[in-house]
């Protein structure tokens, strides 16, 4: 993986073998990053990666200067992983908390302008992740809600549903609470 804007462009990242993860792969990730671009000026904004596994989306964020990054896995490996890549970085503007996802939802006070989680494709509650940030208001004025996930599943009859993008085995699904 690689990080494909910012003030590490094209920095290589290797991560080990054994951490139970799906990166986004960069294709994705940069076209992710070129909608959101659309909608945000990222050196002012807070961001939450749910899932966040090696870190890839988190390292995209803190490049190209978002003030603050946390990420949340559940996997000790990944979090000291992040850590690691984190310090070696110098990205002080990642955070890294080692907590169950939808644990941290339930009881997060601060707000964001954007949420992206990945949650592992066999996982069974991906509608837990919109219930859970609209209902406890976790997203500032225009945020968005981003969700990683197989073809198989559709969030197109949720009420905070924008739109959804397929970039080969990746679909991107986008909430938000005012568009």
């Amino acid at each position: 993986m690689r990080i494909i804007s910012g003030n590490h462009k094209g920095k290589h990242i290797v991560a080990p073998l054994n951490l139970p993860v799906r990166p986004t792969t960069d294709l994705a990730k940069e076209s992710l990053f070129n909608i959101l671009n659309n909608f945000f000026f990222f050196d002012n904004i807070k961001v939450l990666d749910l899932f966040a596994g090696t870190g890839n989306i988190s390292y995209e964020f803190a490049a190209r200067e978002a003030p603050s990054v946390i990420s949340i896995d559940n996997n000790q490996a990944c979090v000291n992983f992040i850590q690691k890549t984190a310090t070696l970085l110098h990205f002080e503007n990642i955070h890294v908390i080692k907590a169950d996802a939808p644990e941290f939802l339930k009881s997060c006070k601060q707000k964001f302008n954007v949420i992206f989680a990945d949650p592992p494709y066999t996982w069974e509650f991906y509608s837990l992740l919109p219930e859970l940030v609209f209902k406890n208001n976790l997203l500032l004025e225009n945020g968005f809600l981003v969700i990683e996930h197989s073809a198989s599943l559709s969030f197109e009859d949720h009420p905070k549903f924008y739109q959804q993008r397929k970039y080969g085995k990746v679909n991107f699904s986008l909430f938000a609470e005012n568009l």
